[in-house]
């Protein structure tokens, strides 16, 4: 074994970003990360030159991120005559491309002197790579190592603190642990790394346990009742032309389901409706029909309104929430557009070969970013549309905090995969990070609510039709350190990482 990690180092680290991808939502094999960051954090320091660091972290990266992100693939099935061929591209793409990330970690840890200092920084260096993948290209902080920690949400409650960036620097310092022994071959280095194991474990969920105790009325239901609506309907057929009527109308129907009239708000979930309301009395007047008598009904839709330049029409995937009397009470438009999904980067550059497949893509216009609602008789809330909700820090209105994020979306897309789940995972994670109730309205689920601690206090399942009827918690909000702060918690621990092991290793040097 020691010869094969010796003599094949980026096969080796190719299998262990594939195994590590166990330990990700919805499988959460988290004893499956010992291994891979051990080996991958011996292979960086086994490493003859910078070069050879660089490429075993882009195998790991290749390894990881192409089977986890795999299940993205399946949106290019929904019309396989036109994008089949384009299946295999997106899973070499993704690996291709984000295996830079890791990549770029190996090789910044490789820059640092001896074992020692590696093992120390490495994990921070990680964590400032999955903040980087934040940003660049708009960013896509999909899978960040810390999600694996959310099995239970006694697990996760330190990300309050330092975020999901936090748990991740947390866990893999944990699940490295092992490469001190193995690299040492020391009874008392094994001791070492055994209590460290323990102590790390035990504080996690000492503290997670303790906070999950610590507001017990944040479970408990208030007088605000919602219902989300999920048709489940094919993702096949939510366009289809010949459908658009009898889907619109199955959203009516689930909305009048018995007890309408006890709840304070309907939700549905991304473009749920298709056709653009603000525009189109007819649909908007039957959709009044399904409006609570005191409440409100939120829905997903599109807008249309004129481009600054151009004076074109462009389209805006878009939040519009109307009370029982028709009026359009509040409107949000999603700000943070998926690239090659709402638009596409660079269109004019890109080479004839591929216009016939961009051109079905529509240039979206981004809204202003997050914004509290103030709806009359119903909490204050903020609204993260589809892939918004995965950004870390950045889905609520800081200067005006809302007592509920409501997240609306489809993932409809992605069928019976992983996709959703992680997706579901991230909203979760949004709770406990901002300290607020996150409501996820999915047109094919999963559809959940979340408290501010990230217990479910409802849950639609994946591909199921009906309506959750939940009540939101009495606490909507707790303190959380994280969401007064954002990023600057995690990545002040990362540089204070760096700056004592720089310092500690010169002085060794020395």
């Amino acid at each position: 074994m020691h010869h094969f990690l010796r003599d094949y180092p980026k096969i080796t680290a190719f299998i262990c970003g594939l195994s590590a991808v166990a330990a990700l939502p919805p499988y959460f094999m988290l004893p499956v990360l010992i291994p891979a960051f051990s080996i991958l954090l011996l292979l960086i320091n086994a490493a003859s030159e910078k070069k050879q660091a660089f490429a075993i972290g882009y195998w790991f990266g290749f390894g990881f991120f192409a089977l986890g992100f795999s299940w993205i693939g399946n949106a290019l099935l929904i019309d396989a005559e036109t994008f089949g061929w384009l299946y295999p591209l997106a899973f070499l793409g993704s690996g291709a491309f984000f295996g830079l990330f890791p990549g770029l970690a190996a090789w910044l840890t490789f820059q640092l002197p001896g074992f020692t200092a590696r093992f120390f920084a490495f994990p921070a260096i990680w964590v400032l790579s999955e903040w980087l993948r934040s940003f660049i290209l708009s960013g896509f902080p999909w899978n960040l190592i810390g999600s694996a920690l959310a099995f239970h949400p006694a697990f996760i409650q330190f990300a309050a603190i330092a975020g999901t960036y936090g748990l991740s620097l947390l866990l893999i310092h944990w699940a490295q642990l092992a490469a001190w022994p193995l690299h040492t071959g020391t009874k008392c280095s094994l001791t070492a790394a055994l209590i460290a194991f323990i102590t790390l474990s035990a504080a996690t969920a000492g503290f997670g346990f303790a906070r999950l105790h610590s507001y017990p009325d944040s479970s408990a239901p208030s007088e605000y009742k919602i219902r989300i609506v999920q048709p489940a309907i094919p993702q096949r057929l939510k366009w289809n032309q010949s459908m658009l009527e009898d889907n619109f109308r199955r959203y009516l129907e689930l909305s009048r389901s018995p007890g309408l009239e006890k709840i304070n708000m309907v939700i549905w979930g991304e473009t749920a409706s298709p056709f653009p309301l603000e525009l189109d009395e007819q649909h908007r007047h039957l959709l009044q029909t399904a409006v609570p008598p005191h409440g409100y009904l939120m829905t997903g839709t599109l807008r249309y309104l004129p481009d600054s330049i151009t004076g074109r029409y462009l389209p805006r995937n878009s939040m519009l929430t109307l009370d029982s009397a028709g009026n359009i009470a509040a409107v949000y438009d999603k700000s943070h557009l998926v690239p090659f999904g709402e638009y596409i980067p660079l269109r004019s550059y890109l080479p004839a070969s591929l216009r016939p497949v961009t051109n079905t893509i529509s240039d979206f216009q981004p809204g202003n970013g997050p914004q509290t609602l103030k709806l009359k008789d119903f909490p204050s809330l903020g609204t993260a549309i589809c892939y918004e909700i995965i950004f870390p820090s950045r889905v609520i209105d800081r200067t005006d905090r809302p007592e509920i994020l409501v997240n609306l979306t489809n993932d409809g897309w992605y069928g019976d995969s992983a996709g959703p789940r992680q997706h579901l995972t991230a909203a979760r994670l949004r709770a406990v990070e901002e300290g607020i109730t996150v409501v996820r309205a999915a047109n094919s689920g999963i559809s959940a609510v979340f408290s501010p601690l990230g217990k479910t206090l409802g849950r639609l399942e994946l591909n199921v039709s009906g309506i959750l009827d939940t009540a939101l918690p009495i606490r909507r909000t707790v303190p959380a350190f994280y969401g007064q702060n954002g990023n600057l918690v995690p990545l002040g621990l990362c540089l204070l990482i760096l700056i004592a092991t720089h310092f500690f290793a010169c002085n060794k040097l020395k």
